[in-house]
């Protein structure tokens, strides 16, 4: 019989200030609520934001876990993740930048493919650069989520991103339009028009949270909070995990 393996799930963007990393968090929250062990893996290497987002402060992260892989054998790879709730644990970004640079993709497959049979989700926040971590990170995932806006640099850096996964023939990515960030007045039929491909799904910008700041600022997530459930984005995003799962 196989051995069950999670579910790869890697949300990025074209450019930053999309709201990336809030749909992941928002992600998380879904699948908690839905009782599947996910982990939150956050390579965005550079300036990861997930520990801060959740309040929480890692003694641990990617980079004490690939630096002690590298030189000492990995045992427990539990010792590095942070417990958020019963359903969500986090591996964090390297708190120090500066380590980036010494992160070898190589012991990122193996990280990665080591949580597969540990977790039912492994949920990536990753950020728009396409470099060696991140391209790794893609070939490990099942879905891809992309996050955009109607900025029109935006658009422009997804054509791109478009064109490049028709050339490879590859679809298995999402497109979601975050009208909540969107300034452009650009209507659904000429976005579709100019990426020449449909948007997959869309966080409206009438979504409404009671008390969201505070909600943010007291390192919650949105999603598990009482009656999230009904709120349009919740809905949308149910509906997209929903897809992925099934």
């Amino acid at each position: 019989m196989a051995i069950k393996q999670a579910k790869v799930i890697t949300v990025t963007s074209a450019k930053g200030g999309t709201g990336k990393s809030t749909t992941t968090l928002s992600l998380a929250g879904i699948l908690s609520n839905k009782k599947l062990k996910t982990i939150l893996v956050d390579m965005d290497l550079h300036s990861g934001v997930i520990s801060a987002l959740l309040n929480l402060k890692p003694k641990k992260d990617i980079y004490t876990l690939v630096n002690d892989y590298m030189n000492h054998g990995l045992k427990e790879i539990d010792e590095y993740i942070t417990k958020y709730n019963d359903y969500i644990d986090v591996l964090a970004a390297p708190k120090d930048p500066r380590s980036v640079g010494k992160i070898s993709t190589y012991y990122i497959d193996l990280i990665l493919k080591k949580l597969k049979y540990q977790y039912d989700v492994i949920l990536i926040d990753t950020n728009h650069i396409i470099d060696d971590i991140n391209l790794i990170t893609f070939d490990n995932s099942n879905s891809i989520i992309y996050v955009i806006t109607s900025d029109l640099m935006d658009l422009k850096n997804m054509k791109t991103m478009i064109s490049i996964y028709k050339d490879m023939n590859l679809k298995n990515y999402y497109v979601i339009l975050n009208e909540a960030l969107s300034r452009n007045h650009l209507n659904l039929y000429e976005i579709n028009s100019f990426l020449d491909r449909n948007i997959d799904y869309i966080l409206p910008s009438s979504s409404y949270v009671k008390n969201m700041s505070k909600i943010i600022m007291d390192g919650k997530i949105i999603t598990l909070e009482k009656g999230s459930q009904k709120d349009k984005t919740t809905l949308v995003l149910t509906e997209l995990l929903d897809k992925i799962l099934n």
